[in-house]
């Protein structure tokens, strides 16, 4: 089953369950996805890499607006933020440990022949396509760099 299938089926369970932050969580993204696919020259149905960036999106959206509310004093709405965010990450694939994902950026180094600092750019873009939506782009800077300096 798609994870486009799988967030509609679910949507249907929270309407009968009356889940209400779930309902809502899941029509915000059903509405990301749906402006996606019709936002191209062509429509096109959403993959679920599509689907996954859109729900990465998503995520990195409320952490920011829980940080903002939090800052702001509005505990309240920190605490809805949350409720969604902890909806939406249901439907991330399990992130790779710290050994998962020093293998997987020494791979792409050598995948690409880095060898100094300014090979990262083509680091980080192997291993971003190797990591399928399991590791954030900023932990792969970072582990890149890492590995990249020792060779120094």
């Amino acid at each position: 089953m798609s994870l486009k299938s799988q967030l509609q089926c679910d949507l249907f369970a929270a309407m009968k369950a009356k889940d209400e932050v779930k309902l809502a969580t899941l029509r915000l993204l059903k509405s990301a996805i749906m402006a996606f696919e019709v936002s191209g020259k062509t429509k096109m149905e959403a993959k679920d890499e599509d689907v996954l960036r859109l729900l990465k999106k998503e995520v990195k959206q409320r952490k920011d607006s829980i940080e903002q509310f939090r800052s702001g004093g509005r505990e309240d709405l920190a605490q809805a933020e949350e409720a969604q965010l902890k909806v939406l990450e249901i439907y991330l694939p399990e992130g790779l440990t710290e050994e998962q994902l020093e293998q997987l950026v020494r791979e792409s180094i050598q995948e690409v022949g880095a060898s100094n600092g300014q090979d990262l750019g083509k680091v980080i873009k192997a291993a971003m396509a190797k990591s399928s939506g399991r590791a954030d782009g900023g932990d792969i800077k970072m582990m890149a760099q890492k590995i990249l300096m020792s060779k120094s």
